[in-house]
Order: C-alpha cells, then structure tokens, then sequence
C-alpha cells in the first residue's frame, strides 16, 4: 500500500517509530524472565564458614546510617542495629546524621545510652552537607575500622541476623558487595503502597536474581546491603557527581572486577513512600541519577573489555529510564492519531502493524506475575491491582520524563528526600510539608486533551472514518492512569495544605 507523506502519515509514521523504541525496551523483560527462569534455583554463591568459627575471629563490621530530619524512624533504626546478633567488640556503628532539626537531639540520646551499654557506636554530625548522603559515607568511610561496611537508610529495619545472613558471602576476596531483597513495612497500607510493592518486587526478585546469576552488571540499592572497604576504596570511593550515588559505585566497582552477590532469600524491611507526591520526588531522584550515571559511565563501560553482551545488558540497564520520553511522545501521538480520518481505509497497513505491539504488555504482566508469585503468598489478588500499577507507571511518565532531560542537560534541582511516617498509626507527621509541582498543570492539560481525543475517536469509530479501536483502548488506559496520579497529587496537597 503507498502512502503519500501527509500530516496523517507522518503522524502515523512517528508514532510506529516511538512505539517501536518502547517495544524493545519493553521485550527486553523477556530476556530477564529467561535468565530468572534458568537460575532462580541455583544459589547465589558459595559461602565460607565463618560462623562455625570462634567470634572473636568474626571480622569487624561497620554499620553505617546515614541520617538527615528524620526524628520518626531514626531511633528505630539505631535500636535494630544495636540489636544485630553480632558480637559486640566485632561491630562499630556510625549514625551519620547531617539533621538540621529535632533529629540529632534524638540521635546524639540513643547513642550515649548505647555507648553506656558498651556499644562501639557514635554520632557524626556534619554542618556542611557538602556531598549530601555520599559525601556523609565518604566522611564515615575515612573513620571506619570495619573490614565491612553495612549501610541502611533511615526508613528500614534490619532483622538481628542481618550479618550472620550476609557476611559469609564474603568468601572469595574478589567478592565487594552483597545486596539483599527489599521487603515492604507498609505494603498493605493502601493500594499505592502495594502497587510500589509490585514494581519494587518485580525489580528485586527478577532484575537483580536474574542478572546477578547470569554474570551481568546489579547495582547496589543504596540500602540493605554490605560493602567490603576495599573495594569502595578501589573503585574510586562515594562520588557525589550523581543523585544516585549507589549506581555510580556500583558500576565502577564492577568495572574493575568486582562481584556482586545478590540474596533473594535474605530480606531488609523497608518504609514504602504512603502519598503520592512523595513517591513522585523519590522517582523523580532516581530517574534523574541514573541517566546522570549513563552520562558518566557509559563510554567507560563501552572502551572495557567487557564481553559485547555484558555491555549490552549494561546499557539497556543504564538507559531503561530514557523510555520515559517516549512514554510521554507516545501518549500525545496516540491521541492525535485519533483526529486522523482514515479515507478508504489507507492507513490500515499501519495499524495492523501497531496491533504487534500489545506484546509489550504481555511481557509486563508475565514480568510482575512471576515476581509475585515467587514471594508473595497472596499473589494472585496482589496481581489484580496489576493493571493499576501499569496505568499509574504512565501517569508518572511527565514527572520521570522531566528527570530525564534534567539529567543529560546536567540541570541542577534541590535534593528532595522523601519523607518517612515511620508510625502508621497516626496522621502525617506535621513537619512534612507538601508542595504541588507546576507540572501538575501540564498533567491537567494532557488529560483534557486526551478526553477530547478519545470523543473524537469514538465519534469517528462510530461513522466507520476510521477504525482506531486499538488507539481509542490505549488512550483511555493513558487517560486513567494520568487521571489517577493527577487525582491523587492535587488530593495530597489539598489534604496537606498550610
């Protein structure tokens, strides 16, 4: 079929070339789902006998917590810590609070009553924030006299036999970090909380089992795992040139031979961000610090001698965050294909072919499905709110979208953290304000545009101008999830307002 290159053609031509970028990065999941399919039973790694061993030989561990206003689950986590089941002439504790508020008052109490206890534990306070969380690790690491280094933001809760869990894995001296599994504190708190529980879940239990045992590039998760010092030191130390400052590290460790082991079956529980405009700020960090770490890394990782497979699993891990863009594209592209009139049927062509694309979605679903199903005892009503997960994945799309071209245009922001309740009892804590982004408007306007798009669909569906059925579903799964983010953002403001 010829078709002469009008608007409506071109139109369709773009957006055939968009939603073709969206299915390689999607169908990317299958090569996941094959690599966790062929080693979700083999172990991680071998491990030594350290345990059998008088603990008076167990290496000395540092664990460092690294801390900024976060007076609602700082000593909560300074209590788990000191209740690791370690000996305690063999554990050093660095909390590493850079608080400007109440916290380190909270803080600097926990640690002299522990110190009374006998603990080897103190207070690091820093004026200067220069570095934020890495340089903090980076003024810890200088004091530390562990041989290993455990790290847990503020909002987790390591279980007493974290280290027994995961020091072990340290027996081969090549080996530089051990990550564990998050698990979720709050996960049932409402259906936001277990929606980030299936992405969450979907990353740990197939992203980083299925890469890790198939040889290729993990990352460490910024929490919940265990360094050895050496290899920090090795790799070049914490670096504050990204928001992500655990990614940075962990690529450049890997870079000079280091391995990682990631530990499925040992789990570090985790606070869950409960409103959506906290969720926003931890994505929008995230997003914007790996594409600041592709910028950095990827020419390194592309001059190595790394096989041409590594390296290519390599750049689809650094550069997934990038489809963000084309999430957006697509979304606008879909809702004017459906203002084309489709004459004598001469775009059908074209949309037969876009038809191939709903494998992209299968892809997703088989991805969460198996997650899920390995870990989750309920799984089969958790993949119910699946379809709600992917309509709100898209609904972020302009927040992560924006990190994106913040990222690779080298576009400072303030570093915003996300607030943790820590008491799920009681109403937000009052310190935490919440303030609307101007890109709330932008969201506003896609969704009066996609509501006048898919009338007009349906309308000429309805005349038989133009089958576009495929783009009037599409459109309205990317409306409800817009609708759904935007709802929410305005409502948590609202709630939270003055």
């Amino acid at each position: 079929m010829h078709l002469s290159l009008d608007g409506g053609a071109l139109l369709l031509y773009a957006y055939l070339f968009v939603m073709f970028v969206l299915f390689v990065f999607s169908t990317h999941n299958f090569v996941m789902i094959y690599y966790f399919l062929k080693h979700r039973h083999r172990p991680p790694a071998k491990t030594s006998n350290l345990l059998s061993l008088p603990p008076e030989t167990w290496p000395i561990v540092t664990v460092q917590l690294p801390i900024f206003n976060e007076s609602t689950v700082a000593g909560r986590l300074i209590d788990a810590t000191c209740a690791f089941d370690w000996p305690k002439e063999r554990l050093e504790i660095q909390v590493l609070d850079d608080s400007t508020d109440d916290t380190i008052q909270l803080t600097r109490k926990k640690v002299d009553e522990y110190r009374k206890q006998g603990f080897n534990i103190s207070l690091h306070h820093r004026v200067d924030r220069t570095g934020y969380k890495a340089g903090a690790l980076r003024e810890g690491l200088a004091k530390a006299v562990g041989e290993f280094l455990a790290i847990f933001d503020a909002d987790f809760i390591p279980t007493p036999d974290f280290l027994k869990n995961t020091i072990p894995y340290f027996a081969g001296e090549r080996i530089g970090m051990i990550q564990t599994r998050w698990s979720h504190l709050n996960e049932d708190y409402s259906i936001l909380t277990e929606t980030q529980a299936i992405g969450l879940n979907g990353h740990f239990v197939i992203q980083q089992l299925a890469r890790n045992r198939a040889g290729l590039f993990i990352n460490f998760n910024g929490t919940g795992g265990v360094w050895r010092k050496s290899c920090i030191h090795d790799a070049g130390n914490w670096q504050d040139d990204t928001l992500t400052e655990d990614l940075d590290l962990s690529y450049r460790a890997q870079l000079k031979g280091w391995k990682f082991v990631f530990l499925n079956d040992v789990v570090s529980p985790g606070e869950l961000p409960l409103e959506i405009n906290a969720l926003k700020s931890q994505q929008f960090r995230w997003t914007k610090g790996s594409v600041e770490t592709a910028k950095k890394l990827l020419p390194k990782i592309l001059r190595s001698e790394l096989t041409p497979w590594v390296k290519l699993q390599s750049i689809f891990h650094l550069t997934a965050n990038f489809s963000w863009i084309f999430v957006v594209i697509a979304c606008i592209l879909n809702s004017s294909v459906l203002f084309i009139e489709n004459e004598n049927g001469r775009f059908n062509l074209i949309l037969d072919i876009m038809t191939f694309f709903v494998v992209t979605m299968i892809g997703l679903f088989i991805f969460y499905f198996y997650s899920e199903k390995t870990i989750n005892p309920h799984w089969k009503k958790r993949m119910l709110l699946s379809p709600i997960f992917m309509m709100g994945s898209v609904g972020l799309s302009l927040t992560n979208a924006k990190a994106v071209i913040e990222g690779f245009f080298n576009i400072k922001s303030a570093f915003i953290r996300t607030p943790k309740w820590g008491f799920l009892d009681r109403g937000r804590p009052a310190k935490y304000k919440v303030k609307v982004d101007k890109l709330v408007l932008l969201e506003v306007v896609m969704i009066l545009y996609m509501m006048w798009a898919s009338a007009v669909g349906i309308q000429n569906f309805v005349n038989a101008k133009a089958n576009f059925i495929g783009m009037i579903f599409f459109n309205f799964w990317t409306l409800t999830g817009f609708m759904m983010v935007t709802f929410l953002t305005l409502k948590n403001v609202y709630q939270n307002r003055g």
